[in-house]
């Protein structure tokens, strides 16, 4: 038995997960390009380009480092994109160069400046370009009716765009944020798509989507999705009605190491995993620093290094929707499997995911493990 704690992953979940989102992009004429950065893994990969029969796999990757893109390239994966508006230096450059001799590459820019330094730096190198734009989330992007004019600034020094990419990163909201974030990307995407024909460049690429948005995200400007947390899911993904405890592909198995209760105040837990397994990601929505798959009344309310603090119940809070048959509550020594608040966070802690498949439990190393350069 593996010691605790471990991260473990229900490859049929996981599977059925990447068919459902394949075939609901299928439905809408999406192509999906997801985010490598939540899996950081080969296998997880190697089954979003082949999701079942009969329907269409990723077109290629989206990745969030150079290094990200390293470590994919080595294990044989050959259209990546960057999303990530780099400023580009030497070292940097002559990684990109040496990347785009063995895989199709795509790159951001989101100004003038970065392209015309990206293209100074990278020389002939085979590479193609979006241009990055902000849909409300305030943080990298050019204005969408700008999108234009870094385009332009970058074909001007010889680059090849081929479209515009946004992230709809503040669909992470309660209430309608989903919905409002997602409806905010596709009038940013057609904006900037026109902005870019004003200056005689077809977008043949229009790029959006995360997990949130996804079930919104508008097929009518929409070329592609890049979705990144949907092949696990997550607790932030459960309690913003993304998914359900059904479509939990990945836990944190931990040891309850100490289980008091005192009157009125209900049960408490400690468990073996803390921040250093989870991850420490708590939105200010969120009513804990994650969740227990088989107690749907739990919530972890404290976390250090290496303890997580559960307690039953948290009477402010309702529960959310779980698989039927909830457990009895743990005690002293008992097994629970923990839903990390942010599952990105969780596996970048790690270094290998084990997963039960139809052919026993598997060691998948997580090669792009601290990846952030």
């Amino acid at each position: 038995m593996t010691d605790t704690p471990y991260l473990l992953v229900d490859d049929a979940v996981l599977r059925r997960n990447i068919a459902t989102l394949a075939a609901r992009a299928a439905a809408s004429g999406l192509q999906v390009r997801p985010h490598a950065k939540t899996h950081k893994c080969a296998q997880v990969a190697a089954r979003q380009l082949d999701p079942g029969p009969g329907l269409d796999g990723a077109v290629g990757f989206t990745v969030a480092t150079i290094g990200e893109a390293e470590a994919f390239a080595d294990a044989g994966f050959t259209d990546l994109f960057i999303a990530y508006p780099l400023w580009l230096t030497e070292s940097t450059a002559a990684r990109l160069r040496s990347l785009s001799q063995r895989t199709a590459l795509r790159l951001a820019v989101d100004s003038a400046a970065g392209a015309q330094r990206m293209a100074e730096l990278l020389g002939d190198a085979p590479a193609q370009v979006l241009v990055e734009v902000d849909s409300g989330m305030r943080r990298s992007g050019a204005a969408p009716d700008d999108a234009g004019a870094v385009a332009a600034a970058a074909v001007a020094a010889g680059l090849s765009v081929i479209g515009v990419f946004t992230f709809p990163g503040h669909g992470y909201g309660p209430g309608s944020a989903r919905a409002d974030a997602a409806r905010q990307e596709s009038v940013a995407l057609a904006a900037a798509a026109d902005s870019l024909r004003r200056t005689g460049i077809e977008p043949t690429v229009i790029s959006g989507g995360s997990t949130p948005t996804i079930a919104f995200a508008d097929a009518g400007v929409l070329t592609e999705i890049r979705p990144g947390v949907y092949p696990f899911h997550d607790a932030q993904q459960l309690e913003l009605g993304s998914c359900t405890g059904d479509h939990i592909a990945l836990v944190a198995v931990a040891t309850v190491i100490r289980a008091s209760s005192s009157p009125g105040e209900g049960r408490r837990l400690v468990l073996d995993a803390g921040s250093k397994t989870l991850g420490a990601d708590r939105p200010a929505w969120a009513s804990g620093f994650g969740r227990l798959l088989d107690h749907p009344d739990a919530r972890i309310v404290a976390l250090s290094e290496h303890h997580a603090v559960v307690e039953f119940p948290p009477a402010e809070f309702p529960p959310v929707e779980f698989p039927a048959g909830a457990k009895d509550v743990p005690a002293l020594g008992d097994r629970v499997r923990v839903v990390p608040n942010h599952v990105c966070s969780a596996v970048n802690l790690a270094d290998e995911l084990l997963a039960e498949t139809a052919g026993g439990v598997e060691h998948w190393p997580i090669i792009a493990r601290g990846a952030n350069h």
